[in-house]
């Protein structure tokens, strides 16, 4: 199985790609097949509303100018997507609202591409806010028929300066559980006989 771990912070080496790659951990102990991705590094702009996504119809998003067709290579087969962000005034990055816009969008417009699919929010906070970044990202995840599994609190870290996030030892665990709890959940849906149940045509963002 294959779990894709997206990051919306600009920063390298910070607090949510140590907590992301903290999820990553017990998944590839269980031999599924995980990779990190940092959106700073391949940016991507927000959605234009322009629907050309209806009208093709070709999994991919018609601003061919940024990264985003190539995230959305890499999201359409993975079981399991975990999207962490910073919290910039008690929300996402504005690279991840981007992401989370784009995706929604293609996602509904082929059908409901992420449905069936595991969907988990990671975010690193200094000190608050966290809960509404978590809300924003499981919204997408929610309204595209994803499955979004529990863990033992909200999987958030606090954490200012590179590496801090390693002192809240409460959100380290926190993030080795959420690990734990993709790969059981993502065992239990593949060994499934069940057909996961297709979304009416219609509706929208």
């Amino acid at each position: 199985m294959k779990a894709i771990a997206i990051n919306g912070s600009p920063r390298p080496g910070g607090n949510t790609e140590i907590m992301l790659k903290k999820v990553l951990g017990p998944l590839e102990a269980a031999g599924w097949s995980a990779e990190y991705l940092r959106i700073g590094s391949h940016p991507v702009r927000g959605c234009m509303a322009c629907f050309k996504c209806f009208e093709q119809k070709n999994m991919r998003c018609a601003m061919g100018n940024d990264g985003m067709n190539d995230y959305l290579e890499k999201i359409y087969p993975a079981d399991a997507i975990i999207l962490g962000s910073p919290t910039y005034f008690a929300d996402v990055s504005a690279e991840m609202k981007a992401l989370l816009d784009r995706c929604g969008m293609v996602s509904l417009a082929n059908g409901g591409v992420l449905k069936g699919k595991i969907g988990a929010a990671v975010v690193a906070s200094r000190r608050g806010g966290a809960t509404h970044v978590f809300d924003t990202i499981n919204h997408m995840f929610l309204m595209s028929s994803m499955i979004v599994p529990g863990s033992i609190y909200w999987n958030m870290g606090m954490g200012l300066g590179k590496g801090e996030v390693l002192k809240d030892e409460e959100s380290m665990r926190n993030m080795t559980h959420l690990g734990l709890t993709v790969a059981w959940l993502g065992k239990a849906i593949a060994s499934s006989p069940d057909q996961f149940p297709m979304p009416p045509s219609g509706g929208g963002p």
